[in-house]
């Protein structure tokens, strides 16, 4: 019986369709899901055919890794409406494709979204001044872009989507670590070896614990009051190691991580669910006076108890 039941377990996995039919079939096909079909028949394997026109001969080669996309998190993703020609030359429609076409410049994020108040809720000018002050735009040319550190072919808005706190901080945080703790790509943009991050933060008392709590950027970014412009990101001999700035009532988390959980969980749950199902938890920070006054009256009558009963015992 338990075999009867993986198979139909299985047989069901099989049968459901990729996540880019399952866009298609609950929000519409894509614009340009046919036009694009064509570059993902190739770039969406690691190995891929196509027919020598000297030889006559079908030739099998291996795609370059950085140009392996996943289709189904491009149509997951908020540019999952464009052709592959908006963004990239009308050449590449051609096979084989010029080699000079890999030194073309890739769009800004402002480029297209820039003094467009369709997006002005997305704080791009803002951001593209948040970015201009931080250590990436300083210490490095101007090759280094938005695309840097956000993929174009898979960014979805984290956070204006129902995602829990956990997943926000988890995919944020291997952001940075795709770079930052990966040597191979450090060196696309830097000379130096870069240590691992567990030996750059061993003064943590516990790096996992807080890698998997907070993001990366509330302690190496210069504080804002939302969520998502925060791109200034300081230097590391400015980066918060005060275990107080968090650890605390007043603690910075409540400018960004907990102020953006706090609206969503007021506007989906109520403000009650919200207080009662809140899932961060940082010592210090998560207190409540009524609880704290409770606490202590506990405490005074049983220091009041345990004098009253020497006395007892003294007079006996």
């Amino acid at each position: 019986m338990k075999r009867l039941y993986i198979f139909i377990i299985s047989l069901f996995i099989i049968s459901l369709p990729s996540y880019s039919q399952m866009l298609v079939d609950f929000e519409g096909e894509p614009a340009a899901f046919e036009d694009n079909q064509h570059c993902f028949d190739c770039h969406s394997k690691k190995i891929y055919t196509y027919e020598n026109e000297y030889t006559g001969r079908i030739e099998r080669k291996a795609m370059n890794p950085n140009f392996i996309l996943n289709p189904d998190k491009f149509y997951l993703g908020v540019h999952r409406h464009f052709s592959c020609t908006d963004c990239h030359s009308p050449d590449y429609e051609t096979f084989p494709h010029q080699a000079e076409l890999r030194l073309e410049e890739m769009y800004s994020c402002l480029d297209c979204h820039g003094g467009d108040p369709t997006y002005e809720q997305y704080h791009f000018e803002l951001i593209e001044d948040e970015f201009g002050k931080s250590v990436h735009a300083n210490r490095h040319d101007e090759h280094f872009s938005c695309w840097s550190c956000h993929d174009p072919h898979s960014y979805s808005a984290l956070t204006r989507r129902d995602m829990k706190i956990s997943e926000i901080v988890r995919q944020h945080n291997n952001t940075c670590a795709s770079c930052h703790d990966n040597p191979d790509r450090f060196q696309l943009i830097s000379d130096s070896l870069k240590r691992p991050l567990h030996q750059i933060h061993d003064f943590l008392p516990n790096y996992k614990l807080h890698f998997n709590a907070v993001r990366c950027i509330e302690c190496h970014s210069s504080p804002t009051d939302t969520l998502w412009v925060a791109h200034n990101i300081l230097s590391k001999d400015l980066a918060v190691k005060n275990c107080v700035e968090c650890h605390s009532a007043n603690t910075l988390l409540m400018s960004s991580l907990y102020k953006y959980q706090n609206i969503e969980l007021r506007r989906s749950r109520g403000t009650l669910n919200a207080m009662l199902i809140n899932e961060s938890y940082v010592i210090g920070a998560n207190r409540n006076i009524y609880l704290n006054i409770g606490s202590l009256v506990i405490f005074g009558l049983t220091l009041l108890g345990v004098l009253v009963h020497i006395i007892f015992r003294i007079i006996k």
